[in-house]
């Protein structure tokens, strides 16, 4: 009996560990912000200093990229500022397939402020962003928030 049991309890276990992890809804996790230090003085968008955002996204459609007159959204919502933008998804037109899984990065270039009320400057800002992306179709996915914050020097 015991030995049913235990087989019983391995085969819920590696059935829960398969679940599809594909979904109409894109799904995005969290990866990295790098740097994550940047000083309002950067005014370059393709500097080195500014912060990259690296999400992790996987989608059953694999609607994702810019095809013709579609394009996805990725959004993000600055946490310090309550502002929110978004950006073109990058063009995936190579990759994108069904079961769709892989890395962007996006650039936080846009998604930077200072706040408009604080203490005099220079001071150094702390953020964390919130993000979430929609397929060609509309879907949403789910809304991630960063676990590393953003230092923003205020100049």
């Amino acid at each position: 009996m015991k030995v049913k049991i235990l087989l019983a309890c391995v085969i819920v276990v590696l059935a829960a560990c398969n679940k599809d992890k594909f979904t109409t809804e894109p799904q995005i996790k969290y990866k990295s912000l790098s740097p994550n230090i940047c000083s309002s003085t950067v005014l370059n968008p393709q500097s080195p200093q500014i912060p990259r955002l690296t999400i992790s996204v996987t989608d059953s459609e694999g609607d994702l990229g810019i095809t013709g007159s579609d394009t996805a959204r990725i959004y993000i919502r600055n946490l310090l500022t309550n502002s929110i933008d978004s950006f073109d998804f990058p063009d995936l037109n190579a990759t994108s397939k069904p079961n769709f899984k892989g890395d962007v990065e996006v650039n936080l270039f846009n998604a930077l402020e200072c706040r408009s009320s604080g203490p005099p400057r220079p001071r150094t800002d702390t953020t964390y962003f919130e993000v979430y992306i929609k397929d060609f179709e509309g879907n949403k996915s789910n809304v991630i928030k960063t676990d590393d914050p953003l230092f923003y020097i205020c100049e």
